[in-house]
């Protein structure tokens, strides 16, 4: 007899999540996040590498199987928060690393048909993952552990990442950690979450994952300088302003109580009809429209003298040390009080609005509509190949427009080329032809 071979818990868990039916992947789903709670509880609990990779390798298949945009949007946020499910810091950690791991690994077998959707399961992990570092309140040792894993599986020259992978995660890093942290994030702990890229742009020595680190991290930083500058006056200015009222009100209710009279409550009650208040939803709906979120707050400073402390070394290539000392100068302007260029803000705001900077792009007519196109006042614009000057020269000796052109003459039909002209002998030497005497030639 054949003995059943019992299978470990997190293959038969992989081999559910990559199923053909919907159904039984959904609980399956639902089965590993209650298998995690359960086994992360315990003293003696725990993953261990080699597992979260089988766990991962189902779930990647389990993203593979599953169609239909909303759906796919439905079941990535689903995986992206099995991180809450662990108990601890470490095993959260874990849990990422062996992701970036499988991601690494069967990125090459991605079709450009599926890549959409592994692109967004990359940008909800990330951003789970932000939010468990805000969390735990942004702790230093959490947070330079989770840039240390970021580092090691992505962005390190000895890693196994694809360039498309470098890529994305280079370009969605500001975008989730504004989102996650920009209301709390202050400008010390911002330099610190980019610290790792000064490093990572200073030493390597592929030339586009130091053009992806440039545009992504740093110039993006020095575009939205102006709206992170009006944000901080804002929130300023709205501090001023509740110091104020706060302010009048204990002034105004001291003058009551010397009066010896009661002060009414400014606030009536919620039943009642003075007490309808707008609607606030509609209200917050007009200002959203206008507002275009909150910013990162940066030290500029601060962030060029890193730049320059990292691209100063000799170990440096030139070629990185040129293009970081470029970004320099432009936060070195910020730091003075300059902007990046004229009229910044309109132009910030269009290119934030579409995501990424406009890059304008000439327009150019079709064939049929420049032979078409006429000069100012009806004239017809100068043949290709002439300068406005031959133009004018052949206007005043009576040529015209286009000399070079054969108009076709009824006796021309079946020749090739241009007709030759005859060359006419003088007067005196026809006449003497046509005697029959040959003409005498001058001595």
């Amino acid at each position: 007899m054949v003995s059943h071979v019992q299978l470990p818990p997190e293959i038969q868990l992989a081999q559910r999540l990559a199923g053909n039916e919907q159904v039984t992947r959904d609980r399956a789903v639902k089965k590993l996040r209650k298998y995690i709670v359960a086994r992360t509880q315990r003293a003696s609990g725990g993953f261990t590498h080699d597992e979260l990779l089988k766990v991962w390798k189902g779930l990647f298949y389990c993203m593979w199987m599953q169609d239909k945009p909303l759906l796919q949007e439905e079941l990535g946020r689903t995986i992206s928060q099995l991180i809450h499910a662990f108990q601890s810091a470490e095993a959260q950690h874990l849990f990422l690393r062996t992701f970036w791991q499988t991601i690494n690994r069967e990125w090459t077998g991605i079709d450009r048909l599926r890549l959409d959707k592994y692109y967004l399961l990359m940008r909800m992990v990330l951003n789970e993952s932000l939010t468990a570092l805000k969390m735990r309140g942004w702790e230093e040792r959490q947070t330079e552990q989770l840039l240390e894993l970021l580092t090691t599986e992505i962005l390190h020259p000895d890693s196994q990442a694809p360039n498309g992978v470098k890529s994305h995660f280079l370009e969605i890093f500001l975008e989730e950690l504004t989102k996650v942290g920009a209301d709390e994030l202050t400008a010390e702990q911002n330099l610190r979450f980019i610290d790792p890229f000064c490093r990572i742009a200073a030493r390597t020595e592929e030339p586009l994952v130091l053009h992806n680190i440039t545009r992504g991290i740093f110039e993006t930083i020095v575009e939205q300088a102006p709206f992170a500058i009006e944000d901080l006056m804002k929130e300023l200015e709205e501090e001023e302003d509740d110091e104020m009222s706060e302010g009048n009100e204990e002034m105004s209710a001291g003058k009551e109580r010397e009066r010896g009279q009661d002060v009414p409550s400014k606030k009536p009650w919620k039943g009642s009809i003075h007490g309808a208040e707008p609607d606030v939803d509609e209200e917050q709906g007009e200002d959203d429209e206008d507002s275009t979120g909150p910013f990162l707050q940066f030290d500029y400073e601060a962030v060029a003298n890193r730049l320059f402390e990292v691209a100063s070394h000799q170990s440096t290539p030139s070629q990185n040390r040129k293009r970081l000392y470029k970004v320099i100068r432009k936060l070195q302007h910020l730091a003075e009080g300059g902007f990046p260029e004229d009229e910044v803000p309109e132009k910030a705001y269009r290119s934030l609005q579409g995501g990424r900077r406009e890059r304008k792009a000439k327009k150019r007519l079709p064939k049929s509509r420049l032979q078409n196109k006429t000069g100012k006042g009806g004239k017809e614009d100068p043949p290709p190949g002439l300068s406005p000057g031959s133009e004018r020269m052949r206007r005043r000796r009576g040529v015209g427009p286009n000399p070079t052109a054969h108009q076709e003459q009824p006796g021309d039909r079946g020749r090739r080329g241009a007709p030759r002209k005859k060359r006419r002998p003088q007067g005196g030497a026809r006449a003497k032809v046509a005697s029959g005497q040959e003409p005498k030639t001058q001595q």
